[in-house]
Protein backbone atom coordinates (compact mmCIF):
# COMPACT_ATOMS: atom_id res chain seq x y z
CA UNK A 1 0.00 0.00 0.00
CA UNK A 2 1.31 3.45 -0.91
CA UNK A 3 1.77 6.27 1.57
CA UNK A 4 -0.96 8.93 1.43
CA UNK A 5 -0.12 12.15 -0.40
CA UNK A 6 -0.21 15.40 1.55
CA UNK A 7 -2.42 18.10 0.01
CA UNK A 8 -2.37 20.55 2.92
CA UNK A 9 -1.66 21.23 6.55
CA UNK A 10 -4.06 22.94 8.91
CA UNK A 11 -2.66 26.12 10.42
CA UNK A 12 -3.99 28.59 12.95
CA UNK A 13 -7.66 29.39 13.48
CA UNK A 14 -9.06 32.42 11.67
CA UNK A 15 -11.76 34.26 13.55
CA UNK A 16 -14.11 32.76 16.11
CA UNK A 17 -16.43 30.62 13.95
CA UNK A 18 -14.19 27.62 13.29
CA UNK A 19 -12.33 28.64 10.14
CA UNK A 20 -8.69 27.57 9.82
CA UNK A 21 -5.86 28.56 7.54
CA UNK A 22 -4.59 25.78 5.30
CA UNK A 23 -1.01 25.61 4.06
CA UNK A 24 -1.73 24.27 0.57
CA UNK A 25 0.59 21.45 -0.60
CA UNK A 26 -1.09 20.69 -3.92
CA UNK A 27 -1.02 22.41 -7.26
CA UNK A 28 -4.78 21.82 -7.61
CA UNK A 29 -6.37 23.49 -4.57
CA UNK A 30 -9.56 24.36 -6.47
CA UNK A 31 -10.28 20.68 -7.14
CA UNK A 32 -8.98 19.31 -3.80
CA UNK A 33 -10.79 21.68 -1.43
CA UNK A 34 -14.36 21.55 -2.75
CA UNK A 35 -17.26 21.99 -0.29
CA UNK A 36 -18.77 18.60 0.51
CA UNK A 37 -15.47 16.76 0.01
CA UNK A 38 -14.26 14.53 2.85
CA UNK A 39 -10.49 14.61 3.33
CA UNK A 40 -8.50 12.03 5.28
CA UNK A 41 -6.11 13.25 7.98
CA UNK A 42 -2.83 12.41 9.61
CA UNK A 43 -3.29 11.64 12.43
CA UNK A 44 -6.28 9.58 11.38
CA UNK A 45 -8.02 10.31 14.68
CA UNK A 46 -8.60 13.92 13.57
CA UNK A 47 -10.70 13.01 10.56
CA UNK A 48 -11.91 12.51 8.04
CA UNK A 49 -12.90 16.16 7.78
CA UNK A 50 -15.65 17.36 5.45
CA UNK A 51 -15.19 20.75 3.85
CA UNK A 52 -18.18 22.95 4.58
CA UNK A 53 -16.86 26.17 3.07
CA UNK A 54 -13.64 27.56 1.62
CA UNK A 55 -12.43 30.98 0.56
CA UNK A 56 -9.22 32.81 -0.22
CA UNK A 57 -8.22 35.71 2.04
CA UNK A 58 -5.00 37.69 1.55
CA UNK A 59 -3.46 34.85 -0.43
CA UNK A 60 -4.29 32.20 2.21
CA UNK A 61 -6.84 29.43 1.92
CA UNK A 62 -9.41 29.53 4.71
CA UNK A 63 -11.51 26.42 5.28
CA UNK A 64 -14.39 25.65 7.59
CA UNK A 65 -14.94 21.96 8.27
CA UNK A 66 -18.32 20.47 9.21
CA UNK A 67 -18.71 20.21 12.98
CA UNK A 68 -15.87 22.64 13.71
CA UNK A 69 -17.91 25.59 14.92
CA UNK A 70 -15.63 27.66 17.15
CA UNK A 71 -12.06 28.81 17.63
CA UNK A 72 -11.28 26.18 20.30
CA UNK A 73 -12.32 23.29 18.04
CA UNK A 74 -10.35 24.84 15.17
CA UNK A 75 -7.26 25.19 17.39
CA UNK A 76 -7.37 21.44 18.15
CA UNK A 77 -6.87 20.75 14.41
CA UNK A 78 -3.72 22.88 14.14
CA UNK A 79 -0.85 20.90 12.62
CA UNK A 80 -3.10 18.18 11.17
CA UNK A 81 -2.05 16.98 7.72
CA UNK A 82 -4.71 16.68 5.03
CA UNK A 83 -4.02 13.63 2.84
CA UNK A 84 -5.40 11.75 -0.15
CA UNK A 85 -4.89 8.24 -1.44
CA UNK A 86 -2.33 8.21 -4.31
CA UNK A 87 -4.73 6.03 -6.31
CA UNK A 88 -7.20 8.94 -6.38
CA UNK A 89 -4.74 11.14 -8.28
CA UNK A 90 -4.58 10.69 -12.02
CA UNK A 91 -1.05 10.31 -13.40
CA UNK A 92 0.46 13.49 -14.77
CA UNK A 93 1.14 13.81 -18.47
CA UNK A 94 4.26 15.82 -17.58
CA UNK A 95 7.30 13.49 -17.33
CA UNK A 96 9.01 16.03 -15.05
CA UNK A 97 6.20 16.07 -12.47
CA UNK A 98 6.88 14.06 -9.30
CA UNK A 99 5.17 13.62 -5.96
CA UNK A 100 7.43 13.99 -2.92
CA UNK A 101 6.81 10.37 -1.93
CA UNK A 102 8.18 9.17 -5.28
CA UNK A 103 11.49 10.92 -4.60
CA UNK A 104 11.99 9.88 -0.97
CA UNK A 105 14.59 7.13 -0.67
CA UNK A 106 16.00 7.46 -4.19
CA UNK A 107 19.76 6.95 -4.40
CA UNK A 108 21.55 10.15 -5.44
CA UNK A 109 24.62 9.97 -7.68
CA UNK A 110 26.56 12.59 -9.60
CA UNK A 111 26.82 12.60 -13.40
CA UNK A 112 30.26 10.97 -13.06
CA UNK A 113 28.80 8.15 -10.93
CA UNK A 114 29.92 9.22 -7.43
CA UNK A 115 27.47 8.20 -4.71
CA UNK A 116 26.13 11.15 -2.71
CA UNK A 117 23.40 9.61 -0.54
CA UNK A 118 19.63 9.25 -0.56
CA UNK A 119 16.76 11.71 -0.78
CA UNK A 120 15.57 12.10 2.82
CA UNK A 121 13.05 14.91 2.35
CA UNK A 122 11.70 17.46 -0.10
CA UNK A 123 11.32 21.05 1.10
CA UNK A 124 9.10 23.63 -0.56
CA UNK A 125 10.50 27.07 0.29
CA UNK A 126 10.01 29.25 -2.76
CA UNK A 127 12.11 26.70 -4.62
CA UNK A 128 11.91 22.94 -4.19
CA UNK A 129 14.93 21.55 -2.38
CA UNK A 130 15.99 17.93 -2.08
CA UNK A 131 17.44 17.00 1.31
CA UNK A 132 20.14 14.44 0.53
CA UNK A 133 21.71 12.48 3.38
CA UNK A 134 24.87 10.49 2.93
CA UNK A 135 28.37 9.88 4.26
CA UNK A 136 29.22 13.56 3.69
CA UNK A 137 26.30 14.70 5.88
CA UNK A 138 23.14 16.46 4.79
CA UNK A 139 23.10 18.53 1.59
CA UNK A 140 20.36 20.70 0.09
CA UNK A 141 20.09 20.36 -3.68
CA UNK A 142 17.79 22.70 -5.63
CA UNK A 143 15.36 20.51 -7.56
CA UNK A 144 15.80 22.14 -10.98
CA UNK A 145 16.55 20.50 -14.34
CA UNK A 146 19.99 22.14 -14.61
CA UNK A 147 21.14 20.42 -11.39
CA UNK A 148 18.97 17.29 -11.55
CA UNK A 149 19.10 16.13 -15.17
CA UNK A 150 17.74 12.63 -14.52
CA UNK A 151 15.12 11.18 -12.20
CA UNK A 152 14.61 7.44 -12.58
CA UNK A 153 11.88 6.51 -10.11
CA UNK A 154 11.50 2.89 -11.35
CA UNK A 155 15.30 2.48 -11.24
CA UNK A 156 15.47 4.01 -7.75
CA UNK A 157 17.99 6.75 -8.53
CA UNK A 158 18.37 10.42 -9.17
CA UNK A 159 21.35 11.95 -10.99
CA UNK A 160 22.67 15.38 -10.04
CA UNK A 161 25.14 17.66 -11.80
CA UNK A 162 26.33 19.75 -8.84
CA UNK A 163 28.10 23.07 -9.39
CA UNK A 164 31.45 23.53 -7.59
CA UNK A 165 30.96 23.82 -3.84
CA UNK A 166 27.44 22.37 -3.61
CA UNK A 167 28.60 19.11 -2.07
CA UNK A 168 31.55 20.50 -0.09
CA UNK A 169 31.70 19.93 3.65
CA UNK A 170 30.39 22.93 5.58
Amino acid sequence: MSEPLVVGRIGRPHGIRGEVTVDVRTDEPESRFVPGTAIATDPVTAGPLTIERKRWHSGRLLVRFAGIDDRDAAEELRGTWLVVDPGDIPPSADPDDFHDQELLGLAVVTTDGAEVGRVADVLHHGQDLLVVRGAGGEKLVPFVAALVPEVDVPGGRLVIDPPPGLLDES
